[in-house]
């Protein structure tokens, strides 16, 4: 499947196809309950939004509605938790710190965070089947730092925005988008593209690689009905995140490396972009989802209940792993050693 297929076919979809919503911050922590249950701290530091049931462990068989009691999250029937590895700028004298999430572009004013899309099939070729209670996937590896040409390399991508979200148009992973982190100053902020699998094999919510029981289609593009494998016969919404990340106050050049190389390095110790990577845990009430995509619900679905986005910035949870989140660091969390090489 070719990204720009993708892209083409994804511009031509209605709006009403594209469910886009906000997520405000909901915690930065060490802690990462799909890849590593259990582990406080883990080996780096994520940003999560969604439902306040997060928690070190996630106990699969949990309702997560019944568990959380908000969610920053733009609509109120979603309790689901998304993440993303954390940016760090690295000054020229060897210090770190923290790059913050701003409101994405016609989304303010939420508090950062990441927004979400579910994409379903615009065409009405077929019925898209929305997520079971306990499903859980993520795509992309920390460990790489390559273009490997499969699917999640095609998958994830980079925009350089200039101010007031200036760039060239398109489709997230489209235009001028790169696969690396942007070589350059972006002076208006840069934006992390995270595409989901679309076909699921029907059974399992999970799977021990929390990818298996996932998988691209096998050609074309989910949008204009590209077939599933075999393998995985289920067509299920295509998940988007898309994390603005406020890189404005860290473009002096004179903070920059001497050899003008990008000063960017993601918390898992890359600073390549290509080891950017998503995680999702599924937590919609009932069959609020299900509604959604069978409306084809776009950025003003009338099937979901809605909370404002200050209620959505309310929903905050402390840090299970106390450690400085805003201050200059001597190293990335945990001691994680930058890496070129995989």
């Amino acid at each position: 499947m070719q990204l720009l297929s993708v892209i083409t076919v994804a511009l031509a979809a209605p709006a009403s196809a594209m469910l886009r919503f906000s997520c405000s911050q909901l915690v930065v922590d060490r802690i990462d309950p799909l890849v590593n249950p259990g582990v406080a701290p883990s080996p780096h530091m994520h940003q999560l939004v969604g439902g306040n049931a997060l928690n070190v462990t996630m106990d699969p068989s949990l309702d997560l509605p019944t568990q959380a009691s908000c969610t920053s999250c733009l609509y109120t029937e979603d309790f689901s938790n998304y993440w993303t590895a954390v940016l760090y700028f690295k000054a020229r004298n060897g210090t770190y710190k923290r790059v913050p999430t701003f409101a994405n572009q016609y989304l303010e004013p939420a508090n950062g965070g990441i927004t979400v899309y579910y994409i379903a099939p615009y065409d009405n070729k077929g019925k898209v089947t929305a997520f079971k209670k306990g499903f859980r996937m993520l795509v992309g590896d920390p460990t790489r730092r390559s273009d490997k040409g499969d699917g999640d390399s095609r998958m994830l991508s980079f925009r350089c925005w200039g101010k007031d979200f200036a760039s060239e148009p398109g489709m997230p992973g489209g235009g001028a988008d790169t696969k690396a982190l942007p070589p350059k100053p972006c002076h208006g902020g840069v934006r992390a593209n995270h595409f989901f699998p679309t076909c699921w094999d029907g059974v399992n919510l999970d799977s021990p690689d929390h990818r298996s029981h996932v998988a691209y289609p096998e050609s074309g593009s989910f949008e204009s009905g590209g077939p599933c494998p075999a393998s995985h016969p289920v067509h299920i919404p295509q998940i988007l995140y898309e994390v603005a990340w406020d890189t404005r106050a860290f473009n002096d050049p004179n903070d920059w490396p001497e050899d003008g190389s990008q000063p960017f390095v993601f918390s898992m110790g890359d600073p390549t972009g290509y080891g950017t990577h998503a995680d999702y845990v599924f937590g919609w009430k009932d069959d609020a989802l299900q509604r959604a995509m069978d409306a084809y619900c776009g950025v003003n679905c009338v099937q979901l209940k809605t909370q404002s986005p200050q209620a959505a910035n309310r929903c905050t949870l402390g840090q299970k792993v106390a450690e400085p989140i805003d201050a200059w660091l001597t190293e990335l969390p945990g001691g994680m050693p930058v890496t070129t090489s995989e």
